[in-house]
């Protein structure tokens, strides 16, 4: 399996968990930074990103991948797979339900890393989002607000779909 690294922003702890909940689905593999006090060439080191941020507001980046996701651009992720999670409130926002990692994806897309672990969006309650490409969702979204409840049958669920491209 590929060297992993795993690198998330959080606030309130809940996408901390989920990156710590992905790491162990993954196996000893995984390493897990906490992008408030990573530094973007620690990417280096890695052939697969699990990138993950909570959305806040309307779609908004977590604060810590304001300062982050710029200086990760600047890396060389070339040949880099990349797959993305994120944590967000479909029924507090469901125009923008986990954009934030729409918003990561969107500031790698000319890295010449790749994207793995999109996904069929069913069971989900959102209304539309930018997250949502050519009717599957970009990468592992999660709603701890309101479906706490299916967080481990989803990530069991991506880690099974990713895992084959690891």
């Amino acid at each position: 399996m590929s060297k992993i690294g795993i690198f998330y922003g959080s606030s309130t702890g809940s996408t901390s968990e989920v990156a710590q909940r992905l790491a162990k689905a993954l196996g000893a593999e995984a390493n897990v930074f906490d992008v408030a006090s990573a530094d973007a060439a620690d990417v280096a080191g890695f052939d697969v990103l699990l990138l993950g941020s909570s959305t806040w507001g309307l779609g908004d980046l977590q604060d810590d991948w304001e300062d982050f996701l710029p200086k990760l651009a600047e890396q060389d992720l070339s040949g880099k797979k990349v797959a993305l999670f994120g944590c967000g409130d479909a029924d507090s926002y469901p125009d923008s339900f986990c954009e934030a990692i729409y918003k990561i994806y969107e500031g790698l897309a000319s890295s010449g890393c790749s994207f793995i672990g999109a996904y069929e969006p069913e069971g989900y309650s959102y209304d539309a989002t930018q997250t949502e490409q050519d009717g599957k969702l970009i990468g592992l979204c999660l709603d701890e607000a309101n479906q706490s409840d299916l967080t481990d049958e989803r990530i069991e669920k991506w880690v099974a779909l990713i895992k084959p491209e690891l």
